[in-house]
């Protein structure tokens, strides 16, 4: 096994083991947040699988893009939303796990239908064969969602004090071992990022972001827990799937550059919203 697979494998550990430490402490009532209000269901659906989508399309169609800009950003549009969502959450200044975690399970059990309805729009709209292999798409889900959330809950059922114990253990390992994964990746593909990236494609990616934060933040409603959840999960979308999506219509293109780029700039985008958002929930508490 070389140095790539290593790190990537030690990606997948610590996502699987953040989503773990989610399911030690998830209940029903946390899964089922979001589907019993269906109006704030509705209004992320729209955010994210519809707003989201049509602006892509509408910059790809009026933009010169490079294909592989292009091609990602279409991806990222229609793919659900990561795993490590409802941990940006939480810095963000609330007791808001139940939507993100709720929207975390809806939306991946939801991208198994409209992935594929998105492509086939995109295939008509630019007369282009789209495709995409859904049984990758399924399994990517089940290895960093479905899974280890699964797993968390049945283990807190059966041994909920042993639970209780490993839950910070667990976090601190899962979040070093992410840390060094995501410095190890970046100085192995720094130069591929910086050779392959132009300034239409830092402009699409922060325009794509931008309005992410923008489309969820105001479809959140007034709830400001919620605008918060939303407008992270729009601008935040799942890499592994957006991948998946664009190299199995393009297999010859260097897309990973590209999703590398987008995880900074979405990454750095987040800190002054997620700050801001902080001081907000902060002032809110005070006064309600």
């Amino acid at each position: 096994m070389n140095a790539k697979a290593l790190i990537l494998l030690a990606l997948q550990i610590a996502i699987a083991g953040t989503v773990f430490a989610y399911g030690l402490r998830a209940s029903y009532s946390d899964l089922l947040y979001i589907v019993n209000r269906p109006g704030l269901l509705l209004r992320s659906l729209i955010a994210m699988l519809v707003i989201t989508p049509l602006m892509v399309v509408a910059c790809v169609y009026f933009l010169d893009l490079p294909q592989p800009t292009a091609v990602v950003l279409l991806a990222l549009s229609v793919s659900p939303v990561p795993p490590l969502l409802p941990q940006k959450e939480r810095k963000a200044g609330g007791a808001i796990a139940p939507y993100g975690l709720g929207l975390l399970v809806v939306l991946a059990l939801v991208s198994i239908i409209t992935v594929p309805l998105s492509i086939a729009v995109f295939d008509w709209l630019f007369a282009q064969p789209f495709a995409v292999g859904l049984t990758a798409i399924i399994i990517i889900l089940l290895k960093m969602i479905f899974a280890p959330l699964a797993a968390g809950i049945l283990f807190s059922k059966l041994m909920p004090r042993v639970g209780l114990r490993l839950l910070r253990p667990l976090r601190l390992v899962a979040a070093t071992l992410l840390a060094i994964g995501v410095a190890a990746l970046l100085a192995g593909s720094w130069h591929a990022v910086w050779s392959t990236t132009s300034q239409s494609t830092v402009v699409a990616i922060v325009a794509f972001v931008l309005a992410g934060f923008v489309v969820g933040h105001l479809l959140g409603g007034p709830k400001p827990e919620h605008a918060t959840v939303l407008a992270l999960a729009t601008a935040s979308r799942h890499p592994a799937i957006a991948l998946a999506i664009a190299s199995a219509n393009y297999p010859g293109e260097p897309f990973a550059p590209t999703l590398i780029l987008y995880l900074l700039v979405c990454t750095l985008m987040a800190i002054p919203y997620v700050k801001w958002r902080r001081s907000r929930s902060a002032v809110y508490a005070r006064t309600s």
